[in-house]
């Protein structure tokens, strides 16, 4: 397949500052399909300095497909289309673009040798329904495609505005967009500079975030200081951007000095952080491994736990009634508890967590054993049910973590 870059009239004048993403395909209009590739294309898209202005999910309709994609041209540097480059007579994405464009589909010989070279590899006749996945249009280049049977359009139009056209499939999107377009956009200039950064909170709601950030920083145009409550956290997002002689990465650096003086005490993480990679770093620093035993909590913790390294046992343990011995609010309990699973494991850390009702909350009670020394702790979460045990074993994460820290 062709994979050279026309270079269209006007092509290098216009920089890529805004851009508006569509996702093409009923599945996703109707529910049967959750849209994740537009938040993957905007979150690599705003890190690269780029306003993602709209965000826009539709139907296999050709009519409103072309008028969609007519009016995000009208609005933005780059039109990033996804989905509906499939073989079959609902995969309408060529055909809206080409009519919208008004230019005539026509067979790239490139591309068909390459997909008919798949089929060829498997010793199977090839579908004269695919033939379609080889249009092309005068203005657009194809883009290799190694994952999938879809190749994707690169547009130049006249006035340096860009269209982009990547398969809906995840795992075909995802290396198309980071090995060949990405690379393409840099090269033509994408984005103004700009620094993006985010600070993972726990132990805080969003409404106290807010709270105490106050309305002057929130409500700064650059900065962009945000609150999003996320599961596992709640994040602070500071998007900064040149101003002034001064650089949008000493912008963003003031921005976080001012949150880190309100919040660093809740501050765990950075990015997209989870607490398995926060953990076992903590731990791998140390040469340490972790063994868990949780009682009421369904799971929570080792659920949050997941695909950590360092954790040699999880165990998960049913409620029951209290004995006495575990009433108590002492934390002896969860310390024998986390000695004992520390043993089990042959770990060197042992993270104990029972929680109870505490009206329409959850009481978390957490010991911690480690070659450093031993630690209970007794805290609430907000919430009962299955929500008080998703706080509960953030909670004892934390606990953890402030451990190891110190």
């Amino acid at each position: 397949m062709d994979q050279s870059q026309p270079e269209a009239a006007g092509a290098h004048a216009r920089p890529i500052r805004a851009a508006e993403i569509i996702a093409i395909g009923t599945e996703l209009t109707v529910g049967e399909t959750t849209d994740t590739n537009s938040g993957e294309l905007a979150r690599s898209l705003v890190a690269h300095g780029v306003a993602v202005t709209r965000v826009t999910d539709l139907p296999d309709h050709q009519p409103t497909v072309v008028e969609t994609l007519l009016a995000a041209l009208a609005r933005a540097d780059l039109v990033a289309c996804t989905g509906g480059l499939g073989p079959t007579p609902d995969d309408l994405t060529r055909e809206s673009v080409a009519e919208a464009l008004g230019e005539e589909l026509t067979v790239d010989p490139d591309a068909l040798g390459w997909l008919e070279g798949l089929w060829a590899r498997r010793h199977q006749p090839f579908p004269a329904a695919n033939v379609k996945q080889a249009w092309v249009i005068p203005s657009a280049t194809t883009l290799p495609n190694p994952h999938g049977t879809a190749p994707g359009w690169w547009v130049d139009r006249p006035d340096g505005r860009v269209i982009v056209l990547l398969p809906g499939p995840p795992r075909e999107l995802g290396p198309m967009w980071r090995d060949v377009v990405l690379p393409r956009l840099v090269e033509r200039g994408v984005g103004d500079d700009s620094d993006v950064r985010t600070l993972r909170l726990t132990g805080i709601g969003e409404s106290q975030v807010v709270d105490r950030l106050g309305e002057p920083l929130l409500r700064r145009s650059n900065p962009v200081v945000a609150t999003y409550a996320r599961h596992e956290a709640v994040d602070v997002r500071i998007s900064a951007r040149a101003e002034d002689g001064r650089t949008a990465l000493e912008v963003g650096d003031e921005a976080e000095a001012a949150v880190l003086g309100i919040l660093g005490e809740h501050v765990w993480a950075r990015g997209d952080t989870s607490w398995a990679a926060a953990l076992g770093e903590a731990l791998a620093a140390r040469g340490w491994t972790l063994a868990t035993a949780e009682r009421g909590t369904e799971g929570a913790l080792v659920a949050l736990l997941r695909g950590m390294p360092a954790l040699r046992r999880a165990e998960v343990i049913g409620s029951g009634p209290e004995p006495q011995e575990r009433a108590s609010s002492t934390g002896e309990f969860e310390l024998r508890e986390a000695e004992r699973v520390r043993a089990a494991g042959s770990a060197d850390v042992g993270l104990a967590i029972r929680v109870r009702s505490a009206g329409q909350d959850t009481a978390v009670h957490v010991g911690v054993v480690a070659p450093s020394g031993r630690h209970a702790e007794r805290r609430l979460a907000f919430m009962g049910g299955r929500q008080g045990a998703d706080r509960a074993a953030i909670a004892a994460a934390a606990v953890l973590q402030t451990f190891l820290r110190r």
